[in-house]
């Protein structure tokens, strides 16, 4: 039974991976109450309320992140994301705020 639980979970893990888009973005850090209104005044009080961040790519989708600790203290900002993206979630693995744009 331990055997065919760990192949399960071996499986399903390898199967995640794969299935997972390497993608580079660029847009903005939001919260999921204010969406693709990015305001980081809004976003503030928001998180404040329990809000979570999220991404809003160039077209103002939003996109959910799996990790929102990356965009920590960058609500508002204009950022390049590099991540995995696996049915419309976004996991980020490095987040640069985009200067002059």
């Amino acid at each position: 039974m331990k055997k065919l639980l760990l192949m399960f979970v071996f499986t399903f893990v390898v199967s995640t991976m794969v299935l997972a888009k390497p993608v580079s973005l660029e847009g903005w850090v939001s919260d999921d109450r204010c969406g693709a209104k990015v305001n980081a005044a809004c976003s503030k009080k928001c998180l404040e309320q329990g809000a979570t961040l999220v991404f809003v790519n160039s077209d103002k989708s939003v996109i959910e992140v799996t990790n929102p600790d990356a965009f920590k203290g960058l609500a508002g900002e204009r950022v390049k994301v590099t991540g995995d993206l696996d049915k419309g979630v976004l996991t980020v693995s490095k987040v640069q705020v985009v200067q002059g744009k």
